[in-house]
C-alpha cells in the first residue's frame, strides 16, 4: 500500500513540475501526503493553494481540518471562516455548508 501511495506521490509531483500553478495536482499531492502521514508537506501544499489560488474552495476544509489535527484551532477557525466567504463568492453552496458545519463543530469543541 505504501509503495502505491509513493507511486501516486511521484506521479503527482511530475504533474506539478510540469505545471506548478495547477492547484488540482497540488491538492491531490497534499492529500496523498496526508495518507502517508506527512502532514508537514501536506500543510505546505494546502497553504500554498490558499495563498496563490484563494478561489480553490476545496482547500479550506482540508486545511482547516489539518490545523485542527496538529493543534492549531485558531488557524482552523480562520480557515473555515475564510473558506465560507470564498465558497459563497463562488456560489458553491455545498462547500459553504460543509465549512459551516466544520466551523460549528470546532466552536462546540472549543467551548
Amino acid at each position: 500500500m505504501k509503495a502505491m501511495n509513493e507511486s501516486r506521490v511521484q506521479k503527482l509531483k511530475e504533474f506539478l513540475d510540469a505545471d506548478p500553478d495547477d492547484s488540482f495536482s497540488r491538492f491531490a499531492l497534499a492529500l496523498e501526503h496526508l495518507k502517508i502521514g506527512d502532514s508537514d508537506t501536506a500543510l505546505k501544499h494546502f497553504e500554498y493553494i490558499r495563498d496563490h489560488d484563494p478561489e480553490y474552495v476545496g482547500v479550506y476544509y482540508h486545511l482547516g481540518k489539518l490545523y485542527e489535527l496538529i493543534g492549531i484551532p485558531k488557524n482552523a477557525l480562520k480557515t473555515f471562516t475564510t473558506g465560507i466567504t470564498a465558497a459563497r463568492k463562488m456560489h458553491d453552496h455545498h462547500a459553504a455548508s460543509e465549512l459551516e458545519q466544520a466551523l460549528d463543530e470546532l466552536e462546540t469543541d472549543e467551548a
